[in-house]
């Protein structure tokens, strides 16, 4: 296993630039105080998958109001569940098994056992893709799972679509050499998916009208199935100019890349790259971190720009595509964090970033320190892993974009206290609602499941 040999001073380095900002909204923020700290109660739902584990990305609102998503599943003969549920109603449904709707059941081939993805709506259709969530550990990372005997081995990630209205699932396409798909985003305009497999880390893009699947390559070298220099950590999301069909993803570098829809080709970006110095320094041959990549991205009609947080600094950036142009804007992790100078708890980042139904607020979910008698509790300094480096305090943290105003809404707790934890999706209800997917720990056992948090704005 390869240890990030900056890993000891990253902290420091965050501490460094945090100091630096030139961000002006950080001299108006006011500090949190104790026993004024003003909480969110989040509430909890069941729906009934006790084996659900922890879920990245899988969520989304539809034009219908609902809050769709799915739970991830560890056992190699045990796949995802969708569900949705009804804030109208507050009905939870279970719409589909994700092996089942892969066409797979019955074959005795590793389960496709998470949606590492978001859901991306076109003409009453949701449409997401599949991955592997049995995994082997070795050398302390996460590899392909051996299948037990009797199985088969991951036959690959699917495109799927599902109607809305009839309930009815679609297999679009299967990602090629087994690979899972770790990484979607959909043209809606022109009708193409673009995606990214794991663990080699090969780009595609899949043509609904055509039914053609075509696979450029990798561009992480060998990704995360790499050793030493081969190494690389896949890219997480994709972001779309939807003016000229142009897709974009980073890599461990701090490389943009540009998928043209025009040429069907990729190239680099020449303008600007990811690797800033408020960002920090990193060994990308190295396991347990994001690198130089974006975390995660959307893209904000009124200025034609992506917005994208970097995970582990947490610091807010826009990317100008015309210009090609990146402006690191302002750190937005937690109020607490930014005082503290750490880096983000959870190893990659935090993945619950969003913007909200007002077209304008970025909503995000990230950490925190926790103290106990004035002490902050540590956790590890370093790993290997996507995976939180010690207890988290998870706060909601919302941004205006045309005033550029910061605001930390604070931690967020269940009713019987506990913290929520491995929080790495989100959802903006229609009436500003936060949903998310969550550890939950009651009677003794631990699932993660829905969670809800009350409107803020």
């Amino acid at each position: 296993m390869r240890v990030d040999k900056n890993s000891a001073i990253l902290a420091l380095i965050g501490l460094a630039f945090v100091g630096c900002s030139s961000a002006p909204r950080t001299a108006d923020r006011k500090p949190e105080t104790g026993a004024k700290e003003k909480k969110l109660i989040a509430k909890t739902y069941n729906s009934n998958f006790k084996l659900a584990h922890d879920t990245y990305n899988g969520m989304g609102t539809g034009s219908d109001g609902k809050i769709y998503y799915v739970l991830s599943a560890e056992p190699h003969d045990v796949a995802g569940q969708m569900y949705s549920f009804d804030p109208a109603t507050n009905e939870i449904k279970h719409l589909g098994d994700l092996t089942e709707a892969s066409g797979e059941k019955g074959k005795n081939v590793i389960a496709q056992g998470k949606s590492h993805v978001n859901f991306v709506e076109s003409n009453g259709k949701l449409y997401f893709a599949t991955h592997i969530g049995y995994y082997s550990i070795i050398d302390g990372m996460e590899k392909m799972g051996i299948p037990p005997k009797g199985w088969k081995p991951y036959v690959g990630g699917h495109l799927l679509s599902y109607d809305m209205k009839t309930g009815q699932f679609e297999d679009l396409a299967i990602a090629e050499k087994g690979e899972g798909i770790l990484t979607m985003n959909m043209d809606t305009q022109r009708g193409r998916i673009y995606g990214l497999t794991w663990p080699v880390g090969e780009f595609f893009r899949y043509d609904l009208a055509k039914k053609e699947m075509k696979n450029f390559g990798p561009f992480f070298l060998k990704g995360e199935n790499g050793k030493g220099a081969t190494y690389r950590t896949i890219c997480r999301s994709i972001a779309i100019d939807p003016r000229d069909g142009a897709a974009y993803f980073s890599n461990g570098e701090g490389v943009l890349n540009r998928y043209r829809y025009d040429t069907d080709t990729v190239e680099q970006v020449a303008g600007d790259d990811l690797k800033k110095d408020y960002f920090g320094l990193y060994d990308p041959t190295s396991a347990g971190h994001m690198a130089y990549n974006w975390r995660q991205v959307v893209w904000y009609a009124p200025d034609n720009m992506v917005y994208g947080v970097h995970g582990n600094s947490g610091y807010l950036f826009r990317f100008d595509p015309k210009a090609e142009r990146v402006d690191v804007l302002d750190r937005i992790t937690s109020e607490p964090s930014q005082r503290s100078g750490m880096f983000d708890q959870f190893s990659y980042g935090y993945l619950g970033f969003t913007l909200g139904p007002d077209g304008r607020t970025l909503y995000y979910l990230t950490g925190g320190p926790i103290y106990v008698d004035g002490k902050r509790v540590r956790g590890k300094d370093s790993t290997a892993r996507g995976e939180s480096k010690g207890q988290e305090n998870l706060h909601l943290i919302t941004y205006d974009i045309p005033t550029m105003k910061y605001t930390d809404h604070g931690p967020i707790f269940f009713e019987n206290g506990d913290r929520p934890a491995y929080v790495n999706s989100i959802a903006i209800g229609k009436d500003g609602t936060v949903y998310t997917l969550s550890r939950i720990t009651e009677g003794g056992h631990t699932r993660t499941d829905l969670i809800s948090i009350p409107p803020v704005l």
